[in-house]
């Protein structure tokens, strides 16, 4: 029986394809934040942070503007950012398996920098895990994405139906 991987299978959707773009939202957030920054210090010759102090004070309203919508964009982006970092470090310090799974989304998704393959992922994982080969690398990998998704989504009702029935079997 063909098992899926989870790239393919839809309950982990979200949080795969989560995990494959952090790198380039975290990109992305990084160059908006500078360009608004740098924008707003060619434009107004102040900080965003003064800039701001200084509508507030005098009761502007940005509402519809260019400066509101970019501002929502980037905190979007941060927010998602955040919620996926918070989730991670509770799996990582919540799981039995936490740590171990850590370091493998780390080096599979978060770190800074992309590694080239599978075999440079292994070796960066060896200080964590010992003896890690190919198949227990995907094996851990799939077992991470299912913990985060179950952080990051919930159980699905269906699940926590089942789970609850186990322990408080439905009158019948």
């Amino acid at each position: 029986m063909y098992e899926k991987r989870p790239e393919e299978d839809a309950r982990y959707h979200d949080t795969w394809r989560l995990l494959k773009k952090y790198r380039d939202v975290t990109w992305s957030l990084e160059l908006s934040i500078r360009q608004v920054k740098n924008q707003f210090r060619i434009d107004y010759d102040c900080s965003i942070e003064d800039f701001l102090e200084s509508i507030y004070m005098a009761g502007a309203d940005l509402g519809g503007t260019d400066i509101e919508n970019h501002a929502r964009c980037i905190e979007r982006s941060y927010k998602m950012l955040t919620l996926l970092e918070n989730s991670v470090n509770l799996l990582r310090t919540h799981h039995q398996s936490g740590e171990v799974y850590y370091w493998i989304l780390y080096y599979s998704f978060l770190s800074p920098q992309k590694l080239k393959n599978v075999e440079e992922i292994i070796e960066a994982l060896h200080p964590h895990i010992r003896d890690i080969s190919f198949s227990t690398y995907y094996r851990l990998r799939k077992a991470a994405v299912e913990a985060l998704s179950s952080v990051l989504w919930g159980f699905s009702a269906q699940d926590t139906l089942k789970t609850l029935d186990c322990f408080f079997p439905p009158d019948v």
